[in-house]
């Protein structure tokens, strides 16, 4: 008698998530569970399957290519019988959109004003995913997405929202104690980068005119959010986007600590696939989104 497979369809689910991300943190922000938790149940999965799905170099994370292989096999199925299942749910007749939006983007003005739209269309299911800042492309898994782009990708319907702007900001205390000479930054002046933009202090300073220290700390860090949040913490200056980072503004956690901003050369675009771009709810998201995001600067 042959024996019944013992793979965890959760597990799998999960490896699918953070397979089509590479990113163990990103999925866990999808599925709403820790990074360590995703972690786990993949290495769980190792285990059942004899194989090892993920490279796991220091802080990145890489689909080997069994894992790859297994992504390729498994995704289709994950979304079949995803599909399948909401089929049998109650009110199963509600159209579902997904929606990948970058982590800075999504926290600080998108998911807070989502509740507006639920509001106009309840019978409308909006999943929104997060992935990687850094990458210039629609994310094949979405129906629409927001992203940084030089130029939308050619053959996608797409709306330019706004050029990604920034703004160097830090706490009211480190404010008070920055000194400004001839146009020249003074004294002690950390300054916190972006990993996804490693050049913009220099660029910000080229626009400004503003000189900035020779010999000035840098702290790196891989999310925006990251970046505010120390900050905020008077841990150092940071090129926050505007008007994305208005929230913290208003509250006075964070103050500009220059007038000028400095235009970067990528924009926010609205990006749909061809298949859905005729889809009556997916144009009312879209018309929705322009109306509320487009121009906002």
């Amino acid at each position: 008698m042959i024996g019944k497979p013992n793979v965890s369809l959760r597990g799998l689910r999960t490896f699918c998530v953070a397979a089509r991300y590479e990113s163990f943190r990103t999925a866990g922000e999808e599925l709403f569970i820790t990074g360590s938790a995703v972690s786990h149940q993949i290495k769980s999965l190792e285990e059942e399957l004899g194989e090892q799905l993920f490279d796991r170099t220091g802080r990145e994370t890489s689909l080997t290519e069994t894992g790859r292989l297994l992504y390729e096999e498994a995704s289709p199925l994950i979304e079949q019988l995803d599909s399948v299942v909401a089929k049998f749910k109650k009110g199963a007749r509600r159209s579902s959109i997904r929606i990948s939006v970058q982590p800075f983007f999504a926290s600080e003005y998108f998911v807070p004003r989502l509740s507006e739209f639920a509001a106009e269309h309840p019978d409308i299911d909006i999943q929104v995913g997060t992935s990687d800042e850094s990458a210039e492309k629609h994310p094949s898994d979405a129906d629409l997405s927001v992203r940084l782009f030089r130029a939308p990708p050619a053959n996608m319907p797409s709306n330019l929202l706004f050029p990604l702007r920034m703004v160097p900001a830090g706490s009211p205390a480190f404010k008070k104690a920055m000194t400004v000479k001839n146009k020249k930054i003074v004294g002690d002046f950390p300054m916190i980068v972006h990993e996804t933009h490693p050049k913009a202090w220099s660029q910000w300073s080229a626009a400004a005119g503003v000189q900035l220290p020779d010999d000035s700390k840098v702290i790196r860090l891989d999310s925006m959010i990251a970046a505010v949040r120390a900050a905020q913490r008077g841990i150092g200056a940071a090129l926050v986007p505007v008007p994305i980072g208005d929230l913290w503004f208003k509250e006075g956690s964070i103050v500009r600590l220059f007038k000028k901003e400095f235009v970067a050369d990528v924009s926010y675009y609205l990006v749909c696939t061809e298949d859905r771009a005729d889809d009556e709810n997916v144009s009312l998201l879209r018309d929705w989104i322009v109306r509320n995001f487009a121009d906002s600067t």
